[in-house]
Order: structure tokens, then C-alpha cells, then sequence
């Protein structure tokens, strides 16, 4: 008896143990996907900008074929291992706003006298008239879109 009783006081908590850690693990889990979730709700987008205003140049916005809404111009950097480029581009109601980004060069080369052109298509764009290019909380260009929606 002696023996049970001791064996039994030193399971006893180990059962427990592992009782608390399921709670916990749901719980934590639970907080994740919450966080998950309100993240994927709201984008993220870069708020330290890379480039000064002379470094930007030649904003323009057009319509494609399809309607939506093609924005270009250069970037200037004089790293080569880096290349300018634009991050998820938002819509809201008739207006979309694209972010300058400094991307990793992807390529063997940089871009000639360290302009890179820089262009996006953004989908779903049709009925967007005005685009703001931003480049941290900064707005490098707001453009209007001149054609029919």
C-alpha cells in the first residue's frame, strides 16, 4: 500500500503537467492564429524610405487593355547588389498607393548609370482614377489616370 501511495504522488503531478500544457498550447495557439489573421487583414509596408527626392524621376500612370492601371518611372541606387522596385500595391475606393522598395538585385548586372526602371501593373485597378507612389511615409508622385475606366 505504502508503495502504491508513493507512486501515485509521483505520477500525479506528472499527469497534471501535461494536462496544462495542452490548455496552454491551445491557448497559444489560438492567440497566433488571432494575430495571424489581423495581420493578413492589414498589409505591412515599409515606413523608412531609401531614396531622397532627387534619387526619384519620370512618374507616369496608364490604363492597359484590361483597364487596370500601370504606373512607371525610375529610381535611383548606386549599390548594384540592390535594385528599386515597388512592394503590394493597395486599392481603396478610387484611389491606389504603391510603395518604392530597395529589393536585392536579382540579376548579374545593375541598371545603367544606376536608374532602374521601375513598373507595376496593378490588378483590379479599373476603377482607381488617382495613384500615390510612397516611399516610406513619404509621397514621392500622385498621379492621375487619364482614360476610360
Amino acid at each position: 500500500m505504502k508503495i502504491g501511495m508513493m507512486l501515485l504522488a509521483a505520477v500525479a503531478p506528472a499527469a497534471l503537467t501535461g494536462c496544462n500544457r495542452s490548455a496552454e498550447t491551445t491557448a497559444d495557439n489560438q492567440a497566433a492564429n488571432t494575430s495571424a489573421s489581423s495581420a493578413a487583414a492589414k498589409p505591412k509596408h515599409p515606413t523608412y524610405c531609401f531614396f531622397t527626392d532627387a534619387d526619384t524621376k519620370g512618374w507616369s500612370a496608364a490604363r492597359d487593355a484590361a483597364g487596370n492601371v500601370t504606373v512607371k518611372g525610375k529610381a535611383h541606387l548606386e549599390d548594384t547588389r540592390y535594385m528599386a522596385g515597388f512592394g503590394e500595391p493597395e486599392i481603396t475606393g478610387s484611389s491606389g498607393r504603391l510603395w518604392l522598395t530597395m529589393n536585392p538585385n536579382t540579376g548579374a548586372y545593375g541598371a545603367a548609370g544606376d536608374w532602374w526602371d521601375v513598373t507595376s501593373t496593378i490588378s483590379g485597378s479599373s476603377g482607381v482614377d488617382a495613384v500615390a507612389i510612397l516611399c516610406g511615409t513619404k509621397t514621392v508622385a500622385q498621379l492621375k489616370i487619364s482614360g476610360r475606366r
